[in-house]
């Protein structure tokens, strides 16, 4: 008996030649992992790249038969990484760019029992504006030191009341949202990113651009100083050359006492001051 092949549904069909048509069409696909991602974020996001970037959430399995015959160079490298509920970016982008895009337009967003702290959480010294009662256990239980205070709880001093990576409880998360904190850094995350076979990891895209800045500014200075010192011309450093070998020639024709026309009348102050010098030793002799 003959086996019939499978049919699949258009709409599956459709999605699954759009994958490959666009992985052939473009640099760069992200992964990224949809956990704690709001739809919110996910529509900003959308608005973000709408001309930059086609954004496809699918289902693993159709992902991986699609994607697995595009010829894509390194493209097993995302398909082994797709668990759990998951979203491809394709775009032509410079995943730095795009990592820096998508922090740029990240929000804070208030905790909630069991979130973890994205960066430390600092509670502010200052008056809390909260009228004093049970809300002092909260603070004692969060070991913020506080004070009463013309009928209003004030908080003595700044106090760190979770580090980056601590898990929030709901007594906390309680506390902060009464203060009006939203210390939940949220928005889209890259996971993984493929370029030309190359595969770059959500740590390698952070970079501190004023640290870069900072690094391209101070070597920028050493090499234009290496350049004057040596006499290299380039466009940036002939002109320093030109004037430092400018200074140099008249330092040296006053040393040497040559007559040249630009420094013919310092010369002459020079004599002039000599002359008067060898004048007053001789009226005192």
């Amino acid at each position: 008996m003959q086996q019939q092949a499978k049919v699949y549904p258009e709409k599956k069909a459709r999605l699954y030649r759009l994958l490959q048509d666009i992985a052939s069409r473009y640099k760069v696909i992200a992964l990224v992992k949809m956990e704690k991602v709001r739809s919110t974020q996910l529509m900003s996001l959308r608005k973000i790249l709408a001309d930059e970037a086609r954004i496809i959430m699918v289902k693993n399995r159709l992902a991986v038969k699609a994607l697995s015959g595009s010829g894509v160079k390194g493209i097993e490298k995302i398909l082994k990484e797709l668990e759990g509920q998951n979203l491809l970016i394709f775009t032509d982008m410079n995943p730095f760019k795009l990592q820096m895009l998508l922090e740029k337009n990240k929000v804070y967003l208030p905790a909630k029992g069991g979130d973890v702290a994205t960066e430390d959480i600092v509670v502010p010294a200052g008056n809390t504006g909260l009228a004093p009662g049970p809300i002092l256990s909260e603070f004692r239980e969060a070991k913020i030191q506080t004070r009463i205070d013309e009928g209003t709880v004030w908080i003595a001093k700044d106090t760190v009341v979770a580090k980056a990576g601590e898990t929030i409880s709901m007594k906390l998360a309680s506390l902060l949202s009464k203060l009006g904190i939203k210390p939940i850094k949220a928005g889209i995350s890259l996971h993984l990113v493929l370029e030309d076979g190359l595969v770059y990891k959500s740590d390698d895209l952070k970079i501190d651009v004023d640290m870069y800045r900072k690094s391209i500014e101070e070597a920028y200075s050493s090499a234009l100083a290496l350049a004057v010192n040596a006499s290299y011309p380039t466009k940036e450093s002939i002109a320093l050359i030109v004037n430092k070998a400018y200074s140099s020639a008249l330092a040296l024709a006053l040393n040497s006492a040559y007559p040249a026309r630009e420094v013919i009348r310092e010369l002459l102050m020079l004599a002039e001051a000599h002359a008067q010098t060898i004048a007053k030793r001789i009226n005192i002799e």
